[in-house]
């Protein structure tokens, strides 16, 4: 059985953008890696609208229809799983809880906590999550480099 994969924020943003430096390893991972089995939960789409209707994110920012329409057409993609959130933040990251170190990682320690409890794979560009996964769950997380 294919594993799941769960988008992080930093990818799911830089597959939005093709100018993003970071689109052409996360359009491979997707294309090639990805075992067109992948998806997002509420928190991530939660970012995405927050983050790509920001001034600061680009001269002229997106509108919150246009970033609804940009996960609209991610969700019709091949592979696309939606990954609905029912625990608490609490029990998700009980497993590692000691590991988490600073409110940063509040978000990466749901995220991360939800592939476990789904036995999935958080993928992301952020190397610091190997620290908060440990070698325990490293195999639920897979850093895109």
């Amino acid at each position: 059985m294919t594993r799941r994969n769960l988008l992080d924020l930093n990818v799911l943003i830089a597959l939005s953008e093709p100018a993003h430096c970071h689109y052409p390893m996360a359009a491979e991972w997707l294309d090639t890696s990805s075992k067109g089995n992948w998806g997002v939960c509420p928190l991530t789409e939660i970012g995405f609208v927050r983050v790509t209707t920001s001034p600061s994110f680009r001269p002229v920012p997106r509108s919150h229809q246009q970033a609804s329409a940009i996960l609209a057409e991610f969700a019709n993609r091949p592979g696309y799983r939606y990954w609905p959130m029912t625990e608490s933040w609490a029990a998700l990251t009980a497993p590692f809880g000691d590991r988490i170190f600073g409110h940063q990682q509040v978000t990466d320690a749901y995220l991360l906590g939800l592939a476990i409890r789904e036995d999935g794979v958080l993928v992301t560009f952020d190397r610091g999550l190997r620290f908060l996964a440990g070698a325990e769950f490293s195999r639920n997380l897979f850093v895109i480099q």
